[in-house]
């Protein structure tokens, strides 16, 4: 177990794997460095693989501040200090995303390489110029719901997420283990986060990146239309588009093999 400390002296956890170009892997909403047990050990096959609880998350300290998404970019961005790496593939899955926008909209391509979006819409909330949003908390009024849900049936809460994260009928072993990672996220970061999380729209800051840039659509996601999450690789210019024909939100897990070769092909090329 490795640990470090922010500049606002929060202890943050984090794993590194294997050798070779990096690749940071950070996961999406409540979730942890475990969603990625499919994937990481493949990759740090080939590569440095660099894996990181936000702050309130996994097995990183349970402060009840800061939980931002701005707050969490400079988290990474503290993370890939520490460790001095360079020319970092950075992947975001779900919210993980959102955290890679701010950190490239606050810091530039500062020890960044490449990019990989995975199955993240540019905003959350549904209005007249948008309609690909996030399915369980598209307005205010869902999202009051969603903070009821989660302060008064915290556990049922998560494990309806195994449900909707994935496209086949989950396992009880799925269930258990997706609920009892989320779990780990107090109800209250869980709120505080998806608050900043659902009203930031990212739409502008997209046809300004200017990095290699690969994004992962799942075709069945319950989470996001299909449409919203491929519009990142319309805006984003020259990405690449890569489509998971029988996956949901947790496209990662469910065709874990093409996920993996995917990735390592886009950092390889």
């Amino acid at each position: 177990m490795a640990t470090f400390y922010t500049n606002d002296h929060v202890e943050l956890y984090y794993e590194v794997k294997g050798a070779g170009k990096p690749l940071l892997m950070i996961p999406g909403w409540t979730c942890t460095t475990q969603f990625f047990k499919k994937n990481s050990d493949a990759l740090a096959e080939h590569f440095q693989v660099i894996l990181m609880d936000f702050r309130g998350h996994g097995e990183s300290e349970k402060v009840l501040h800061s939980h931002r998404i701005s707050r969490y970019a400079m988290d990474v961005k503290e993370l890939l200090d520490q460790l001095d790496v360079q020319d970092v593939t950075v992947l975001g899955w779900s919210m993980g995303v959102a955290v890679l926008w701010s950190y490239l909209e606050l810091f530039g391509n500062h020890r960044v390489g490449k990019l990989v979006c995975v199955d993240q819409a540019p905003l959350q909330y549904t209005g007249p110029d948008w309609v690909w949003g996030q399915n369980g908390c598209y307005d205010v009024e869902m999202f009051i719901r969603t903070c009821c849900a989660i302060e008064y049936a915290p556990r049922e809460s998560a494990e309806g997420l195994a449900f909707g994260c994935l496209y086949h009928e989950p396992t009880a072993a799925e269930v258990k283990f997706i609920a009892d990672e989320i779990s780990k996220c107090p109800p209250k970061v869980r709120i505080e986060i998806m608050r900043d999380h659902t009203n930031l729209d990212w739409r502008d800051l997209l046809p300004l990146i200017k990095l290699p840039t690969l994004v992962c659509v799942a075709r069945h996601s319950a989470v996001f239309d299909w449409q919203g999450s491929a519009y990142v690789a319309e805006q984003i210019p020259e990405a690449k588009l890569e489509f998971f024909e029988d996956s949901g939100h947790m496209l990662f897990w469910e065709e874990a093999d093409k996920f993996n070769q995917v990735v390592a092909d886009f950092i390889k090329a």
